[in-house]
């Protein structure tokens, strides 16, 4: 499948390919490891699509732009991505805007997000649908969150599913009608495999809530149900003097094992994929160890107060890759594998 040059100069939008590919590593580390694993052309449409949804997460986060100024940049940002607004003129004024909190990384993205965008209006018609269609469920549904955001935390599961469905599980969703177009004989089994994904997302997302509380609560926000936790009988607010209490571990362990129950649909999930699919197999499977692996620190290290005392090791990383290439085409061995790198976590059934 060859890229649409139609609407594009070759040499520009070559350079604007090798833009996309030098700037992800320095906006996640996470997925300028898996993403190269995907077959070429599908490699190329996620990590576009992976830096749309950073360009939002970017203008979600920052701390000095109001609620109304976010849910205004957000509908330009999606109407960029529609061809519905020129990119370089909203690009020129979002900077203008932001914080100069945000990281060198993500601001030099905010500063080029013409580039990522004209590399978004060369793809097909079915793919550019796809990936409009996750931009626009999370440039309307993360404002809402954020409104009302703060160190209380979410009211309760629920609304913690649907936090997690907003930031990732969409993401999954469109990630499972990409995998269609590149391997057709999953188009019959779409709605579950879609299903499996929003679950697969929720497990990712929640691995990350945990382990960025304390980042979180440094800059006022707290993405934690309070029903899980004494059903509001414990103050959120105050972590520093709360985290070492029982009714706050028992608490984390139950959000530990509810992640657990989603990683598990995660690796039912990577199994559903042909095994001849390696590139989609390792892109799941190595985001899924790396996500069992933080669980298990955080299990081991409940009382921690930084994401570093629970990050993994480069060690880790590379024994999970070298675990996972092994067992790449058995499903059975894969099945093995986890339970073995999720062995002592408690489970909740999701």
């Amino acid at each position: 499948m060859l890229l649409d040059l139609t609407k594009n100069n070759t040499d520009a939008l070559e350079k604007d390919l090798q833009y996309q590919a030098a700037v992800l590593p320095d906006v996640s580390r996470t997925f300028a490891l898996t993403i190269p694993t995907l077959p070429s052309r599908l490699a190329l449409v996620v990590t576009n699509a992976y830096l749309l949804c950073r360009i939002a997460d970017t203008i979600e986060d920052d701390p000095r732009l109001d609620f109304s100024q976010k849910e205004a940049n957000l509908g330009r940002f999606l109407a960029t991505v529609k061809e519905q607004e020129d990119a370089s003129a909203f690009s020129a004024s979002v900077t203008q805007l932001l914080s100069p909190a945000i990281p060198p990384a993500e601001m030099e993205l905010m500063r080029n997000v013409d580039r990522v965008v004209g590399v978004t209006h060369s793809f097909s018609e079915a793919e550019r649908r796809i990936l409009e269609r996750c931009v626009s469920v999370m440039c309307f549904d993360m404002p809402k969150f954020q409104r009302n955001s703060s160190l209380a935390g979410l009211r309760d599961l629920p609304e913690l599913d649907a936090y997690c469905y907003a930031v990732a599980g969409v993401a999954g969703e469109m990630l499972v009608d990409l995998f269609c177009i590149q391997c057709p004989e999953l188009e019959e089994s779409r709605p579950e495999l879609r299903s499996l994904a929003v679950s697969f997302g929720q497990g990712l997302q929640m691995t990350n809530i945990l382990k960025d509380i304390w980042a979180d609560h440094e800059r006022g926000a707290c993405w934690l149900p309070r029903s899980v936790f004494g059903d509001g009988g414990l103050s959120l607010e105050n972590l520093k003097e709360n985290h070492r209490s029982g009714e706050f571990q028992n608490g984390l362990q139950t959000l530990i094992g509810i992640a657990h129950g989603h990683l598990g649909n995660a690796m039912e999930f990577t199994c559903r994929i042909p095994a001849r699919e390696a590139g989609i197999r390792r892109f799941c499977l190595w985001a899924l160890g790396l996500a069992v692996l933080t669980l298990r620190k955080i299990q081991r290290n409940p009382h921690f107060t930084s994401s570093d005392q629970v990050k993994i090791s480069r060690r880790s990383v590379r024994a999970t890759v070298f675990a996972t290439k092994i067992m790449l085409r058995s499903n059975r061995g894969l099945r093995w594998l986890f339970r073995q790198a999720a062995r002592g976590l408690p489970i909740r059934s999701v």
